[in-house]
């Protein structure tokens, strides 16, 4: 009797223990860190040339790159599809996928893309191939990204990480974090250089000319604009908008492809104080009435604002109109190069030349049995496209994903 019970406990402390052993595999297999990258299988595509008009909806927001593809960021995967002016999304082109990091951001220039985990790793992946070309630690987001389902924050809004370029050509990807700033060299991902910074006090907000990274700092004392040198780090200047408070904000205007090289900069204090504009240079920034006012824009060097249905481009800096467009009331939705996009009430888009005010296209924003009854939300323009999220009416940002958005493809591209 002994030896038999013995021999039962003896058999039952073996199952337990492979059974443990089983189970401990099993949860490494599930719980372990895991990079799935699956490259491109087919040819990079060649550049399309649609006519202007709407080309189709996404459910997802896009970045576009090199004018042939549509970079998408997932809760845990960056990811593209192909052809751009295709009427919906399509089976991944390319795919990058990680965890348990969730994506943080998302940033393109040229034909790579970069993007940042909630971890601080950086992976640069050559968007023709779909293969990783580089990665690297960095520091780690501040904070967790909170974001809807179209993902906007993640590629149109990509808080703390940006491109900017230095002096003498080369692109630099830059990187912020909790009480850190770090560059790194888009060619191969080799770090340029790392500062330590001032903790949950610093706002950055992209790069502008002359090789310089701008950052609102307040930190220490009233906020401040920070000019640091993209190529070596150095603070080469701190400025404050003169009779400006406590508080500051700043948005770049006048952006290159990628939003580099932003050509001026807008400044605001709180509640009502009057926003100011200021050209970027190799000095401190000049002041630059023209680009006074929260909805006027800069492209090309002309600001255009748009009033009672009739928008207007005014040179900058000395403010002289150069041309008028009647185009209906409406707002500037978004500019790039050569282009200046109005988005009128009844969701006409109409693209305007910012060098003559010259109608380049005009066609309604429906697809399909959508409707135009929609409220405009984020919006984003690259290589003559532009793409608009469509919100429902009455506009309840309170409300859950399904109240917010019009329909599950929310987003809706045209060509212009």
């Amino acid at each position: 009797m002994g030896w038999a019970a013995g021999r039962r406990r003896i058999v039952a402390a073996v199952i337990a223990v492979g059974v443990a052993a089983t189970v401990g595999v099993i949860a490494y297999r599930v719980l372990a860190p895991v990079e799935v990258s699956t490259p491109a299988r087919d040819d990079y595509p060649a550049l399309s040339t649609p006519v202007p008009g709407v080309t189709g909806r996404l459910p997802v927001a896009p970045l576009i790159v090199d004018g042939r593809l549509r970079v998408y960021a997932g809760p845990r995967q960056v990811y593209a599809d192909q052809p751009v002016d295709s009427r919906s999304r399509r089976t991944p082109y390319w795919s990058h996928r990680r965890w348990p990091a969730s994506l943080d951001a998302v940033v393109a220039s040229g034909t790579t893309v970069v993007s940042r985990w909630s971890d601080g790793q950086l992976v640069a992946i050559d968007a023709r191939t779909g293969r990783v070309a580089w990665r690297a630690d960095g520091p780690e987001p501040a904070a967790e990204r909170v974001t809807r389902r179209t993902g906007t924050a993640v590629v149109w809004r990509p808080s703390g990480l940006s491109v900017s370029r230095t002096d003498d050509d080369r692109h630099v990807v830059v990187s912020s974090g909790d009480g850190e700033v770090q560059a790194l060299d888009l060619t191969d991902g080799g770090q340029l250089w790392r500062a330590a910074v001032g903790s949950g006090c610093r706002e950055p907000v992209g790069s502008g000319t002359g090789g310089r990274l701008l950052t609102v700092d307040d930190c220490d004392g009233p906020a401040v604009v920070e000019f640091r040198d993209t190529a070596t780090g150095v603070v080469t200047a701190r400025w404050r908008p003169p009779n400006a408070g406590d508080r500051l904000t700043a948005t770049l205007l006048g952006c290159g492809p990628d939003r580099v090289d932003c050509a001026a900069l807008r400044t605001a204090g709180p509640g009502d104080a009057p926003a100011q504009g200021w050209l970027l240079g190799s000095e401190a920034p000049v002041q630059a009435p023209a680009l006074d006012g929260p909805g006027i824009e800069l492209v090309d060097g002309t600001a255009v604002d748009l009033a009672d249905g009739i928008l207007v481009g005014r040179a900058v800096p000395g403010g002289e109109e150069r041309w008028r467009a009647e185009v209906g009331p409406g707002r500037v939705i978004a500019v790039q190069p050569g282009r200046v996009h109005v988005l009128t009430e009844a969701n006409e888009l109409v693209t305007v030349d910012p060098a003559t005010g010259a109608r380049l296209s005009g066609f309604v924003l429906d697809i399909g049995s959508d409707g135009t009854g929609w409220a405009p939300g984020d919006a984003y323009a690259a290589d003559d496209y532009v793409v608009v999220e469509r919100l429902r009416r009455p506009v309840d940002p309170d409300g859950d994903d399904q109240r917010y958005y019009l329909t599950a493809e929310s987003l809706i591209i045209a060509a212009t």
